[in-house]
């Protein structure tokens, strides 16, 4: 942590206006992008972060100093993304398809045509249960397991849903890249092994 870090932190700890918006302004970015990955718009992730940032300022006085202070914001900011999913859950739509196959995704490419705002614009017009389970397993790490327990489903429906996502997003960007380019040529392509997201 620098110095400038336990400056705006003390500051903020104090109730300070300056520090809580330097604190804002400085991970405002990084915050957004979570936000936005899990929110269905970009409406719906300027509330999840407002939210995220109030629970972060009412709770800055258990971060331990211990760990990246960027890394428990991002588990807030999840948290809190979670926790509108949870309220907003009757107007999201769950599907549990039973023996699907979990092999049939495998490695991949993303064309370099394809920005990262595509992506991340791509990943929100995911259904909302694919969407939330695809960025918990894919793009923050936990386990079927964790996600059962955060979500209340069960984890057959977490794999359910990740490999929905995943097979939805891979015909989204196969179809985003043919309206690109004319003839796309595989070897132009950013070859990446994207065991975990496609």
């Amino acid at each position: 942590m620098d110095s400038k870090e336990k400056e705006i932190i003390s500051g903020c700890l104090k109730k300070k206006r300056g520090a809580q918006k330097a604190l804002y302004d400085r991970y405002h970015p990084v915050l957004m992008g979570i936000c936005l990955r899990y929110a269905k718009s970009q409406p719906e992730a300027e509330d999840v972060l407002l939210m995220g940032f109030t629970k972060i300022f009412k709770n800055l006085s258990s971060y331990s100093g211990e760990g990246s202070f960027e890394g428990w914001m991002k588990k807030i900011m999840v948290n809190v993304a979670i926790d509108n999913y949870r309220k907003n859950l009757k107007h999201y739509f769950l599907v549990d398809y039973e023996n699907v196959n979990p092999d049939a995704i495998g490695y991949d490419y993303i064309p370099d045509n394809i920005s990262l705002q595509e992506i991340i614009k791509t990943i929100q017009e995911l259904p909302d249960g694919y969407r939330i389970v695809f960025n918990l397993f894919a793009i923050d790490g936990y386990s079927h397991k964790e996600i059962a327990e955060k979500l209340s489903i069960s984890e057959s429906t977490s794999k359910t849903q990740l490999l929905k996502a995943r097979k939805k997003l891979k015909k989204k960007l196969v179809l985003l890249n043919s309206e690109k380019v004319i003839q796309p040529k595989a070897e132009k392509g950013l070859k990446i092994e994207l065991g975990r997201i496609l």
